[in-house]
């Protein structure tokens, strides 16, 4: 038979079922993973730099090859095993909005190219994208308005 419980009792039930998390341990794996994530841009960049190329190229190229490996190990299904580990810290850099959407568009790749892989690519970016790019024009209006 289902038991009644009272707002209280329900409270004190999910508290005791829900499992504790170690906030400190992820802090400390996020900042890790996450630190990792960066030096290997940094080792990217120093390369490009190395080879000549001028502040804004070296900027660009990084930008494609951190959002290439991201793609790539999310493509092997490397990305989100690191990612149950990291959380925000493989969330945060360059190469966590790859995995944010070469994963949509594998998981719905079943349902074709353009129903699917298309439409879906940007279920998770999407809005991230939406929201950074309103967020940077009012930036900019309150910016333009004040300097006014």
């Amino acid at each position: 038979m289902d038991q009644v419980f009272t707002k209280k009792e329900y409270e004190k039930y999910v508290q005791k079922k829900s499992p504790n998390s170690p906030i400190v341990k992820n802090v400390i794996k996020a900042f890790i993973i996450g630190g990792l994530i960066c030096i290997v841009g940094q080792l990217v960049s120093t390369y490009f730099k190395s080879r000549g190329l001028s502040t804004e190229q070296v900027a660009g190229a990084t930008a494609i090859v951190m959002i290439l490996l991201g793609a790539l190990l999310t493509g092997l299904d490397l990305y989100d095993g690191l990612a149950k580990h990291a959380g925000a810290g493989t969330i945060v850099p360059i190469t966590g909005f790859a995995n944010a959407i070469v994963s949509p568009a594998m998981e719905f790749k079943k349902e074709g190219y353009i129903l699917g892989v298309a439409s879906k690519m940007f279920v998770i970016a999407g809005p991230v994208l939406v929201y950074g790019i309103v967020a940077s024009i009012v930036a900019g209006l309150i910016y333009f308005l004040i300097m006014l």
